[in-house]
């Protein structure tokens, strides 16, 4: 891996969306030094400015041509755009860091969350892969468990917020929510179920095989390739909930040995990215609207798990910001590794 520019030319695709205006933010929240940023998006969106540092930055059309002089380019359009413009980012020199799912099962492409792997990082051959939201909310929290106490499985159930299907998800989850409290009729465009007071099964493919969808599967790939563990076994259901921009998560996780509730919370205080919110006298616990805008993963309900007289699994309930340690920050956080 060639190490970036320590000033580097940093391009954004997708700039206008939901995760873009998040990097965007990342980037100045955390004073990234970059010599210059690029803003790209569809040929609709190409001619109106964002704020960055006080100033009105242009946003241009994605081509093939846009990433000339550009050292680090921060994807968050799609994977079908992904896939287009790949070769010309690694053609132009750059490192693309890709927010959508189209290379993360790559065997040559490194699948970060640097706090987990951030090594990884300098495998790359030109992509470096973002991973799914869930996958990043559980791991974080996860990880320095399974380094200190091996975890041989986990069952994950996620409440997952509308931000994962983007601005016009978030957008008509209000309006279906106020037409619900006016009792006025909805139609769904976005979304394919009622949104408003309701919940429902990952609006993402099911495999007619394994019968589990496309975000299960992803939770399950993703995390064997990060923690470089493929024996872990990892069962999950993802919901769709009608929270704006925050991600839950129930996790039961099973360890090599056994694992107490204190050996759990001393471990997790001082893990990077993790906050503990664990008040049981006063029934506090991780909430979305207390994650929500926050860059780190909240985590509590931590208990042993009931069922399992053997002492070696523990529960616990987590929550993150999807937009950000889901995907805007989690790039940012990736892009600075590169420098």
């Amino acid at each position: 891996m060639e190490v970036v520019a320590r000033n580097p030319v940093v391009a954004v695709a997708g700039a206008t969306g939901a995760v873009g205006v998040e990097m965007l933010k990342c980037l100045e929240k955390r004073n990234f030094p970059l010599a210059s940023l690029k803003l790209l998006a569809s040929k609709r969106s190409a001619g109106t400015t964002m704020r960055f540092r006080g100033e009105d930055l242009p946003v241009t059309e994605l081509t093939a041509e846009s990433f000339a002089g550009v050292d680090i380019a921060l994807f968050s359009a799609g994977g079908s755009v992904s896939r287009a413009f790949a070769p010309a980012v690694v053609a132009a020199g750059a490192v693309m860091i890709d927010n959508s799912s189209a290379f993360r099962m790559d065997e040559g492409v490194p699948l970060v969350v640097p706090e987990i792997n951030p090594e990884a990082a300098k495998g790359h051959k030109g992509i470096i892969a973002n991973p799914n939201c869930s996958t990043i909310i559980a791991d974080v929290p996860l990880w320095p468990l399974h380094r200190r106490n091996r975890i041989v499985r986990l069952i994950a159930a996620t409440y997952q917020a509308a931000s994962g299907a983007g601005w016009a998800a978030m957008e008509e989850l209000k309006e279906a929510t106020r037409a619900a409290l006016d009792g006025k009729p909805f139609t769904q465009t976005i979304i394919p179920h009622p949104y408003a007071f309701n919940l429902f099964s990952h609006n993402s493919a099911v495999d007619p095989v394994t019968l589990y969808n496309e975000e299960e599967t992803k939770l399950l790939k993703e995390t064997r390739k990060i923690f470089g563990d493929d024996s872990i076994r990892i069962s999950a259901t993802c919901v769709r909930v009608p929270v704006l921009r925050a991600h839950c998560e129930a996790l039961t996780v099973e360890f090599e040995r056994p694992m107490s509730r204190a050996e759990v919370t001393a471990i997790l205080k001082d893990a990077p990215g993790v906050k503990i919110v664990d008040d049981v006298a006063a029934n506090h616990f991780p909430m979305p609207n207390e994650a929500s805008e926050q860059d780190d993963v909240l985590v509590g309900r931590i208990r042993p798990d009931s069922s399992d007289p053997t002492g070696h699994s523990i529960q616990m309930f987590v929550s993150g910001d999807q937009l950000l340690k889901g995907a805007a920050l989690n790039a940012v956080q990736i892009a600075e590794l590169l420098l």
